[in-house]
């Protein structure tokens, strides 16, 4: 059995290595960056900076599902009849949309290792607590993204005519149902022009983990800046990748948005 795990590992490691966009066969710095600064082994920093790229879209990836998440909850909560859900919600968008993402991500990083560590000492265990700084760029960025998406949400929500939600219970479906199969296809197809704006932004915001440890885009480019001497190089290395990523998100957003349409009637 292990040996059939030890042959998976192999084959899989094999694809990635062949697939990978950077430092495979016909990856970008094994094609153009050949004999230069950024190739990739022990000769160049291609590896060190195509991992950064790899931690900034799942950082990216991990965090939009947690934000639109909570977006949704905190614009269902601001059109809400209870008094109490509308104040709290908000309260939350006026304080994460007020303070700075940087300040954010240093509340929540610093805050919960603190938090963590005085539950620690009461219940009797010591020594210091760390947080993964990935986990840490996740939530901060995640209540950020939560708190404008929410906005975007929200006006979507108001976009639709309340006729569509009588219209759902009149054909029998539960408030769930009429969610799921009448407003939400109609909520992504108004929400996506906003979003599409929130994801780059997200994108870009992702650059701040590297204050906090995270060895993403900017911190490993920083690293090789510094080592090499060679800072301008390096940093415009950056900026290609980041505008190769929002080229790559408009492409993809506009797939997305070709299949939000395909409901509506042809004019």
């Amino acid at each position: 059995m292990s040996g059939a795990f030890s042959a998976i590992g192999a084959f899989w490691t094999y694809v990635s290595t062949l697939l990978d966009p950077f430092c495979g066969p016909v990856g970008l710095f094994t094609l153009f960056g050949n004999g230069t600064l950024v190739t990739c082994g022990d000769t160049g920093w291609g590896d060190e900076i195509a991992f950064g790229v790899k931690v900034t879209i799942s950082l990216a990836l991990a965090t939009l599902p947690v934000g639109l998440l909570i977006g949704f909850l905190i614009a269902l909560a601001a059109q809400s009849e209870e008094k109490s859900l509308r104040l709290a919600a908000g309260v939350y968008t006026t304080i994460f949309r007020g303070l700075p993402e940087l300040l954010t991500l240093f509340i929540v990083y610093y805050g919960i290792q603190m938090l963590l560590q005085s539950v620690a000492a009461y219940v009797g265990i010591t020594g210091p607590v760390e947080i993964n700084a990935f986990v840490a760029g996740m939530i901060a960025l995640s209540v950020v993204f939560s708190s404008y998406s929410s906005e975007v949400l929200l006006s979507a929500f108001k976009a639709i005519p309340k006729g569509q939600y009588e219209a759902g219970h009149a054909l029998g479906l539960s408030r769930g149902r009429t969610m799921v199969l009448v407003i939400i296809p109609q909520l992504v197809r108004i929400a996506l022009p906003g979003m599409t704006n929130l994801w780059v932004i997200l994108l870009k915001d992702t650059s701040y983990v590297s204050i906090i440890g995270l060895a993403d885009i900017i911190r490993q480019t920083g690293i090789a800046a510094r080592v090499s001497k060679e800072a301008f190089f390096f940093y415009s290395i950056a900026c290609l990748l980041y505008l190769i990523l929002a080229l790559l998100s408009s492409i993809g957003i506009g797939f997305i948005d070709r299949w939000s349409r395909k409901s509506e009637a042809s004019r």
